[in-house]
């Protein structure tokens, strides 16, 4: 799904003052990004890392279940390694969803508003 951008403005963006970015850092839509990005990000991050530890354990110490042929010439340990694949393309996938609908519009709103659009 391709999305065309605008061209480029031809007026220069206002940059803020150094007080501005602290201020809106300090800001409760600020945290609120933070929060809705972290309490997203955070989870996933532990979880991935927890499996894909998990997939290293068992190769390392499991090698009669690793070896078990599910079918053909294949086994646990290559599903499972094509299993990290996938489940790294649907976490990419899954957050670039969430940051469109969730994180995009409220970065937006603060963007527009520390450039002086809002």
């Amino acid at each position: 799904m391709a999305t065309e951008t605008p061209p480029p403005s031809k007026t220069q963006a206002r940059l803020p003052a150094t007080e501005e970015f602290v201020a809106e850092q300090e800001s409760a839509e600020f945290g609120e990004l933070r929060r809705s990005h972290r309490s997203f990000a955070f989870p996933l991050t532990v979880g991935f890392i927890a499996w894909y530890l998990l997939y290293v354990l068992l190769s390392n110490y499991a090698d009669d279940f690793m070896g078990t042929k599910l079918f053909g010439n294949v086994n646990v340990a290559l599903v499972l390694g094509l299993a990290q694949f996938l489940t790294t393309f649907l976490i990419a996938w899954w957050y670039s969803r969430h940051a469109a609908a969730e994180l995009d519009p409220k970065a937006e709103a603060i963007k527009s508003r520390m450039e002086g659009d809002a």
